[in-house]
């Protein structure tokens, strides 16, 4: 093939139409001729980037599995002063798109419940992001019954939030989470605590 005829537009521009399609209508709308036609591209120019709409869909669970898990564990693991500030940490992957697509991370886990093989992939990044939850609380002094428990607690109600859509000020939201991190972790955030989390965020 002309190497000449390539198009310009490349492969992170199917892989973001791709993504936009999944989050919006679910996997089953991610077809080639419909993106190339949200493109403005030729189905033919797909195959320049992927052999196949199998190969796409893989390239975004990687890209999930890189971002989401990959991000959320290295957060659990940040340098922290305190639980209190680790779990702050954490809590920047919910306001911070960039380090945590919740509405990609909700398209997974439904698309997950008709794909055996996704399925898997999406129960072994859960028990990354369990471990990596249990180790930051381990890290600070609790015994593993309690570090399990509450890594657990925060794991579901992130998953539960977005699940339900819960919709609320970005505002609103960051004045509840030193409550929720005391919910969390026993311990009251401290006036400093709740300044250095914000300052990054507001």
């Amino acid at each position: 093939m002309d190497q000449s005829a390539k198009p310009d537009t490349g492969e992170a521009a199917w892989l973001e139409a791709a993504h936009e399609v999944l989050t919006e209508s679910g996997v089953e709308a991610v077809k080639v001729m419909a993106l190339a036609q949200k493109l403005g591209l030729t189905r033919t120019s797909f195959y320049w980037h992927f052999k196949d709409r199998d190969a796409l869909l893989d390239a975004i669970v990687q890209r999930w599995e890189r971002k989401n898990t990959g991000n959320l564990a290295a957060r659990a693991e940040a340098y922290a002063e305190s639980i209190v500030e680790a779990v702050f940490n954490l809590f920047d992957c919910w306001l911070d798109n960039n380090l945590f697509d919740a509405q990609l991370d909700n398209a997974i886990r439904n698309w997950a419940r008709n794909d055996a093989g996704l399925k898997r992939r999406l129960d072994a990044a859960d028990r990354v992001r369990e471990e990596a939850v249990v180790a930051m609380f381990r890290r600070f002094g609790y015994g593993e019954g309690q570090a399990r428990s509450r890594a657990l607690t925060i794991m579901y109600t992130q998953v539960g939030y977005i699940a339900m859509a819960i919709e609320e000020s970005r505002e609103t939201r960051i004045a509840n989470m030193p409550d929720y991190v005391e919910v969390f972790t026993g311990v009251t955030p401290s006036a400093a605590d709740v300044e250095r989390f914000t300052s990054r965020h507001l």
